[in-house]
C-alpha cells in the first residue's frame, strides 16, 4: 500500500485527486483554455513516489514534464462537504510533481483518448513529507518554487489558483465522495518544462519544508 509521511509518521493513501489548468498563465502557456469548474482527473497509487527515491523516466515518452503542484491530504472524509467546512478536512500539505508525459498527452488529446498513460506511469506523482495542516494559516498564501540543476524553474502562489483548496475540496466531496488518505495535488502554475536523466531538483514550499529528486541517468 502506497504512503506518504506527516510529521514523521506513514498515512496510507487512499486516491490520488488532481486538478488541470488551475492556473491560468499555465493554461495559457499550453493553449489550453480556462475550466469553469475543476479538470479532474486520477493517478493510480503505484504511480507515488516519496522524497529521495530517483525518478526514472518512461521508455515510451520522450518529452516528459515536472509540474510543480500544493498537494492536500484528506485526514477526515466526507459527502457534499461545505466549502466553509473543507479546511477542516485536511490533515496535512506538502509539495509535488505531477509529472506527465507531453507528447503522449498530445495524441491523447487529438484522439479523444483518457490520459491515464500520460498521466499515471509509475513515479509520475511525486510528493514530500506534508506537514500538519494547523501549521498552515493559509493554503492561499503559499510560495512554490522548484529549482532544476540549482536554476529557478517555476515559481508562483497559490493565491492564483483559479479554484482554491477550499471549493477543490467541496466539489471533490459532492462529485466523488472523499474520504481519510486521499491525496490532492491542486494545480501548477507556469514554466512546466521537460526533465532530463541526471537533472537535480529541489521544491521549496513557502519555507515550510523543501524536497529534493534527481533524474536518474
Amino acid at each position: 500500500m502506497a504512503h506518504v509521511i506527516l510529521d514523521g509518521l506513514e498515512k496510507p493513501v487512499a486516491n490520488i485527486f488532481c486538478i488541470g489548468r488551475n492556473y491560468a498563465a499555465h493554461a495559457a502557456e499550453l493553449g489550453n483554455a480556462v475550466e469553469s469548474e475543476p479538470m479532474v482527473f486520477l493517478k493510480p497509487t503505484s504511480a507515488l513516489l516519496r522524497e529521495g527515491e530517483d525518478i526514472v523516466l518512461p521508455g515510451f515518452s520522450e518529452d516528459v514534464h515536472h509540474e510543480t503542484e500544493l498537494v492536500v491530504l484528506i485526514g477526515k472524509g466526507g459527502d457534499d462537504i461545505p466549502v466553509a467546512e473543507a479546511l477542516s478536512h485536511v490533515a496535512g500539505y506538502g509539495i509535488g510533481l505531477d509529472l506527465t508525459a507531453r507528447d503522449v498527452q498530445s495524441l491523447a488529446k487529438q484522439k479523444g483518448a483518457p490520459w491515464t498513460k500520460c498521466k499515471g506511469f509509475r513515479h509520475a506523482a511525486c510528493v514530500s513529507a506534508l506537514v500538519a495542516a494547523d501549521k498552515v494559516r493559509d493554503p492561499q498564501a503559499l510560495s512554490l518554487r522548484l529549482d532544476v540543476n540549482g536554476a529557478v524553474r517555476q515559481q508562483g502562489s497559490s493565491c492564483m489558483m483559479l479554484f482554491p483548496v477550499a471549493y477543490i475540496i467541496h466539489y471533490l466531496s459532492c462529485v466523488y465522495g472523499l474520504q481519510e488518505g486521499d491525496l490532492i495535488y491542486t494545480g501548477t502554475p507556469e514554466g512546466v518544462a521537460a526533465l532530463h536523466a541526471g537533472d537535480a531538483l529541489q521544491l521549496s514550499l513557502d519555507g515550510l519544508l523543501k524536497a529534493f529528486w534527481r533524474v536518474r541517468a
